[in-house]
């Protein structure tokens, strides 16, 4: 009876070691997802500009006036969400975003997607994106 209850004692403490252990190694393993949405690809960008996507900037008016994409459209990165129901923009329209550094294209994304929007890409940063353009493909 004792050996049972030692037994038991031992594979419940086994169980609760596992579950901290996936309670601390589940962000680990999600946070390089997690971190991709700031780190995208401006090749796979043009690739999805080039295919029909939405080009957004989501600088301020006076950042996009100074330059911007090509056929790109201008809503800041805080009223993204809003201005895309108030558009009446398709969830599922492709949509590359793109702001000075990719931060604010991040949180824009983060927007969009909170809100349905399941095509968006964070293409990053303007000047990335127009470094890209110039680069030849290899």
């Amino acid at each position: 009876m004792t050996h049972n209850l030692v037994t038991w004692g031992q594979s419940l403490m086994r169980l609760a070691l596992l579950s901290l252990q996936s309670l601390v190694l589940m962000p680990l393993l999600l946070m390089p997802m997690m971190a991709s949405a700031a780190n995208q690809d401006p090749v796979i960008a043009w690739d999805k500009i080039a295919a029909g996507a939405m080009v957004l900037d989501v600088r301020t008016p006076e950042e996009f006036a100074e330059g911007h994409l090509a056929n790109a459209v201008n809503i800041p990165f805080e009223q993204v969400a809003e201005e895309f129901a108030k558009r009446g923009i398709a969830k599922d329209a492709p949509v590359v975003l793109y702001c000075r550094s990719g931060r604010r294209s991040s949180i824009a994304t983060e927007a969009l997607v909170a809100a349905g929007y399941t095509q968006t890409y964070n293409g990053g940063g303007y000047s990335t994106l127009i470094e890209a353009q110039k680069t030849p493909a290899k």
